[in-house]
């Protein structure tokens, strides 16, 4: 997929102020708007891909918990609720965001750590049971970090690393996948969400063309949780990773979630065997016998207060309905797209994200040859979007948090600034 070019449509004489009021006024979530607290200064936040803002009364939930959970209750809160934390927040974050049933998610570690657990873990049950599969598929274009992970897993275990070179401005496609497996492959590591267009993959029909290779897939759903509807059991996912801190509101640093699916928890052994993890931790006995069930992914001491903002941010995403979350998300980028595709051709401003909704995530990325310049300077004024080099600016427009005005306002900003 190639860039698509704006177009002048702005001698229709479009009122983007009075077309975000009439969509504002006509939004089922708008009053979840104010339900996330203020950012003094900031007058239109298009970053919610990287940092989702917090939700209102976050802080007065943590001092609840300094004060009882932690203050009061002090260790006694460890076997009253906490040690359960790790899977009951991972059930919460299913429901809410995956598609998932109970007892196949856990929240615990940070998404690097999880992605090298769940590769590792897949890889190496592979090749026990097919000596011969000893590749994993990735894409030129994933996260860093999935390429980071994905070359350290095959440098420890002597396996091969095949790469689809996915085009930067689309993603993934059924076609490339179904080019490169084979009876050697053993994962395959693909975003369901490109990180820098947003395109968004077929996880079905990818997940699909996987298995009928006798592959396994792990999906890194950091864009997708909370913005994109995700069904892992009904697309028979093998296994899932993403991360709480973008749509899903949990804070900087919050801890990651994981996804096995039920029918590989026999066979699908972690490589990071901590106590945590034990079938039973306070036995302290020697050798290492994993926990039963999703808890064996559990390897430390789970981040209890890290899970605190995230267990209300779910709870308000599973009140809005992330069929809902998907229908604004769809309606807010729609509007940027309409909008910037209304600039003058002599901006020089290109759409580097796919136009039909089934390929389109939660964001929209939109280039031009300064915006590293221009997102500094935006920044300055309170408009935050998010640059990417080598010239894109990510509009990350979380549906929960955003109004259709702030998307007018915010870039009727970036324009100024470019005119």
């Amino acid at each position: 997929m190639t860039d698509q070019p704006t177009t002048d449509v702005a001698a229709t004489g479009t009122d983007w102020v009075a077309v975000a009021a009439e969509l504002d006024a006509a939004d089922p979530l708008a009053a979840f708007v104010d339900r996330f607290e203020p950012a003094e200064g900031v007058t239109a936040y298009f970053d919610g891909n990287s940092l989702g803002r917090p939700v209102r009364g976050t802080a007065q939930e943590l001092a609840r918990f300094v004060e009882q959970g932690w203050g009061t209750r002090l260790i006694r809160s460890w076997d009253e609720a906490w040690m359960r934390w790790p899977e009951e927040t991972g059930d919460l974050v299913a429901t809410a965001a995956l598609g998932a049933a109970p007892g196949q998610t856990v929240v615990a570690d940070s998404t690097t750590v999880l992605l090298y657990k769940m590769l590792r873990a897949l890889a190496d049950a592979q090749v026990r049971a097919d000596p011969a599969r000893t590749q994993i598929v990735l894409d030129t274009d994933n996260f860093p970090t999935d390429r980071y992970v994905a070359e350290g897993v095959a440098a420890e275990r002597g396996m091969e690393l095949v790469w689809i070179e996915a085009d930067p401005a689309s993603g993934v496609t059924e076609e490339q996948v179904a080019e490169v497996v084979s009876e050697r492959t053993a994962v395959v590591l693909i975003s369901h969400v490109a990180y820098r267009s947003g395109y968004l993959a077929d996880a079905a029909a990818i997940t699909q063309r996987v298995h009928a290779a006798g592959a396994l897939v792990l999906w890194d759903l950091c864009h997708s949780a909370g913005s994109v509807p995700v069904h892992l059991d009904a697309w028979d996912v093998d296994a899932a990773v993403g991360c709480t801190y973008k749509y899903l509101n949990g804070g900087p640093g919050s801890p990651a979630f994981a996804y096995l699916a039920q029918r590989h928890h026999t066979t699908v052994r972690q490589p990071i065997q901590g106590w945590m993890g034990r079938r039973d931790p306070f036995l302290m006995g020697p050798g290492y016998e994993p926990a039963p069930g999703i808890r064996s992914l559990v390897s430390g001491t789970p981040p209890v207060v890290a899970m605190v903002p995230l267990r209300l941010s779910v709870a308000l995403l599973a009140e809005a309905g992330i069929d809902a979350v998907r229908t604004k998300s769809l309606a807010l980028t729609d509007l940027a797209w309409d909008i910037v595709a209304s600039w003058p051709a002599e901006l020089g401003v290109t759409i580097a994200s796919p136009r039909a909704h089934e390929q389109r995530g939660g964001h929209l990325t939109i280039r031009r040859h300064d915006f590293a310049e221009v997102n500094a300077r935006l920044w300055e004024q309170g408009v935050i979007p998010d640059f990417r080099a080598p010239d894109g600016l990510r509009l990350g427009l979380a549906p929960l948090s955003t109004s259709f005005a702030e998307v007018v306002s915010g870039l009727q900003a970036v324009r100024d600034l470019i005119s």
